[in-house]
C-alpha cells in the first residue's frame, strides 16, 4: 500500500474503478497480476473466485453409467445402428432391467450409489419402481421436455428430502415446500424478482432491505431499471468483545425491519462475503419480530454455503411462511458448470396469499397474463407463475430445467442422502477450514473458533486489524494518504495475487475477500506473507514519516 493505484495499460480510469463491481474489477486485477507474472518471478494466485478446485465424483460416475444403461434401453426400443438411430426407453420393466444391470456391473462406487438410490426411492420414499426408473432413465436420454414442468416428480421429492437434511437440520416444519428447478442460484433470483414485479407483489419505488454486506450482484439486481428498488441495509456490524469483526446483525439493525414500508428482506445465509451463518439470537428476533410485528415481510435467502456450517438451519425452517429459499448445488459439489439449483416456498405462504387479496382489476390482468396455460389463472400458485414468467408465459410448454440436469441434480441430492456419516460432507469443511488456518498462519493471527463460520472465504478487515494493533493515528496515515482500492491493485502487481475488495460488497472500505475454494494448499500460506508484508511495508512509510523506527510485529 506505498504506491498509487495501478493502471494496466487500457484499464479503466481510478474514478471509473470505483463503480466497478468487484467481479468487473477482477478483470483489471488479472491484468495486472499477469503482468507481474511476465516480468517478475510469480505465479498469479487469482483468489477471487468462489468455484471450488474440488469436484464429488461418485454422483458424476453414477450419471454416466445411467446413461449407458439408458442408451441400451434406447435400442430396445428401436435400433438403426448403420445411421445411428434409436428409440425412446419404455417403462415396463424397466426397473427390474436396471437391477440385472447394476449385478452384471463391477462393484464400484457409482454402481453402490444406483442400487442404494434404487433401494431409497423404493424402500424409504415408497417410489413405484418402474416409474422411478424410467424418469432417471428418460431423464439421462434427454429425449422429452420437462414435465411437469416446474420439476420432475420423483426428483423433487429426492431435492426436498436432500434439503431437509442439509438445510433444515432434519428437523423441517409441517406442511411441504414446493421446488423449481433452475439453472442455478443466479437464475432463481433472476426468474423470482421479474415475477414479484409482473404480479405487482414488489413495484418501481417500493423499498426492501438488504443484508450487508452481500454478494455484489444482489446489491445490482434492485438498482436496474425495470426494477428501481429503493434499499436499506441492514448491517453485519457486530463484533466481539475485543473488538473483532463477527459479521452478524446487532439487534438494532435487526429493528430497522420494523419500518412496514420494507417489503421483503434479502439475505445470504451463511454469508457472503462474511462467510458466517446467522447467530441463534438473531434468528429468534427476526422470528419474533415477523410474527409480531411484520407478517407481512417476504424474507429471501440465498443458502448456498450452508452445507459448510454444521447443523445448519435455514430461516426457511422456522419462518416458512414468509420465507423463499434459493439453493445452488455449485459449491458443494464443484459443479458452478452444470448450472443446478432450486427455489422453494412453502404451500402455506404470503406470496400466494397476498395475491388472493389483490384488488378486482389487477386480478383480472394476471389472469389474462396466464389465461393460455390455465383454465383456472387466478389459482395459480406464484412458484408455478416464475416457471411461466421464467420462459415469456408463452412459451411455458418449453419451460424447465433441462432433464439430464435434473437428473444430475438427483443424483448429487441421492449421494449426499445416502452418505450418512457425512464423510464427503466433513471432507469439503476441512479443505477450507485447513486452508484458512494457513492463511492466518501467513499473515501471524491467531485463527479464533467460530461454529457459524464457513471458512469458505475469509474477509480481512484490514482498517479494523490495524486500528486494535497499531492505532488510530496509523490508520488516519492511511486513509489520507491512500486510496482503498490499493490494496488489492499493489498485491496483483507485487505478487500476482488477486483478491477482491470488499467495499464491492459493501463491505468496510478497506478489506478484501479471500477465496479458500479455489487453490491447491500451499497457496494460502503465500497469500497471507504477501499481505503481512503489505502492511509492514505500510507501517515503515508510517514511521520514517513520523521519524521514527521500523516496527517489529514479527
Amino acid at each position: 500500500m506505498t504506491e498509487q493505484t495501478p493502471e494496466a495499460p487500457g484499464a479503466p480510469s481510478e474514478r471509473k474503478l470505483h463503480k466497478l463491481s468487484p467481479f468487473e474489477l477482477k478483470d483489471a486485477l488479472l491484468q495486472v497480476a499477469d503482468e507481474a507474472v511476465k516480468t517478475r518471478e510469480a505465479v498469479m494466485l487469482n483468489a477471487g473466485r468462489g468455484n471450488p478446485n474440488w469436484i464429488a465424483t461418485t454422483p458424476r460416475e453414477a450419471f454416466f453409467l445411467l446413461g449407458q444403461f439408458a442408451l441400451t434401453e434406447s435400442r430396445r426400443a428401436w435400433d438403426v445402428p448403420e445411421v445411428g438411430l434409436a428409440g425412446m426407453p419404455r417403462s415396463p420393466g424397466i426397473a427390474r432391467r436396471l437391477h440385472e444391470f447394476l449385478d452384471a456391473s463391477d462393484d464400484e462406487p457409482a454402481v453402490q450409489l444406483l442400487r442404494g438410490a434404487l433401494t431409497h426411492g423404493e424402500q424409504t420414499l415408497g417410489f413405484n419402481p418402474d416409474r422411478f426408473v424410467w424418469e432417471l432413465t428418460d431423464a439421462a436420454i434427454g429425449d422429452n421436455y420437462p414435465v411437469p414442468d416446474r420439476m420432475l416428480t420423483h426428483a423433487e421429492r429426492i431435492v426436498q428430502e436432500y434439503l431437509t437434511q442439509e438445510l433444515f437440520a432434519g428437523r423441517p416444519p409441517s406442511g411441504r415446500f414446493d421446488l423449481f428447478a433452475v439453472e442455478g442460484g443466479t437464475a432463481a433470483m433472476t426468474y423470482l424478482f421479474h415475477s414479484l414485479m409482473v404480479n405487482g407483489l414488489l413495484r418501481k419505488g417500493d423499498t426492501i432491505a438488504l443484508g450487508a454486506p452481500i454478494f455484489t450482484p444482489y446489491l445490482e439486481i434492485p438498482r436496474l431499471e425495470e426494477f428501481s428498488l429503493r434499499t436499506v441495509d441492514i448491517l453485519q456490524s457486530a463484533t466481539s468483545k475485543d473488538g473483532r469483526q463477527t459479521w452478524q446483525y446487532p439487534d438494532a439493525e435487526l429493528r430497522k425491519l420494523e419500518d412496514p414500508r420494507i417489503k421483503a428482506f434479502f439475505v445470504v445465509n451463511p454469508s457472503n462475503p462474511g462467510a458466517v451463518a446467522m447467530r441463534k439470537e438473531s434468528v429468534h428476533k427476526l422470528v419474533e419480530l415477523v410474527r409480531k410485528r411484520r407478517p407481512d415481510l417476504l424474507i429471501i435467502t440465498d443458502d448456498v454455503y450452508g452445507t459448510f456450517v454444521n447443523g445448519f438451519r435455514s430461516l426457511a425452517a422456522d419462518l416458512p411462511r414468509n420465507t423463499l429459499l434459493v439453493y445452488s448445488y455449485s459449491k458443494h459439489f464443484g459443479c458452478t458448470g452444470w448450472r443446478l439449483g432450486v427455489a422453494a416456498l412453502h404451500e402455506d405462504n404470503i406470496l400466494d396469499e397476498a395475491l388472493a387479496k389483490q384488488p378486482s382489476s389487477q386480478r383480472a390482468l394476471l389472469e389474462a397474463r396466464y389465461g393460455a396455460i390455465t383454465s383456472h389463472p387466478g389459482r395459480l400458485k406464484f412458484i408455478d407463475r416464475m416457471v411461466a414468467d421464467s420462459r415469456a408465459v408463452a412459451l411455458n410448454h418449453t419451460a424447465g430445467l433441462s432433464l439430464p440436469q435434473q437428473l444430475q441434480m438427483t443424483l448429487f441430492s441421492l449421494f449426499a442422502l445416502l452418505d450418512k456419516d457425512g464423510v464427503y460432507k466433513k471432507y469439503c469443511q476441512r479443505i477450507c477450514q485447513d486452508r484458512l488456518q494457513a492463511l492466518l498462519e501467513g499473515m501471524g493471527i491467531p485463527l479464533h473458533e467460530d461454529p457459524l463460520r464457513t471458512a469458505y472465504y475469509q474477509t480481512l478487515d484490514l482498517e479494523a486489524w490495524c486500528r486494535e494493533h497499531i492505532g488510530e493515528d496509523f490508520v488516519r496515515f492511511i486513509e489520507d494518504h491512500h486510496d482503498p482500492l490499493e490494496i488489492v491493485f499493489t498485491l496483483a502487481r507485487r505478487y500476482g495475487v488477486v483478491l477482491l475488495n470488499g467495499s464491492g460488497f459493501d463491505g468496510p472500505p478497506w478489506s478484501a475477500r479471500v477465496s479458500l475454494a479455489n487453490l491447491e494448499d500451499d497457496a494460502y500460506p503465500r497469500i497471507g506473507r504477501d499481505l503481512r508484508d503489505e502492511v509492514l511495508r505500510a507501517i515503515d512509510a508510517w514511521k520514517k514519516a513520523r521519524g521514527e523506527p521500523p516496527p517489529d510485529l514479527h
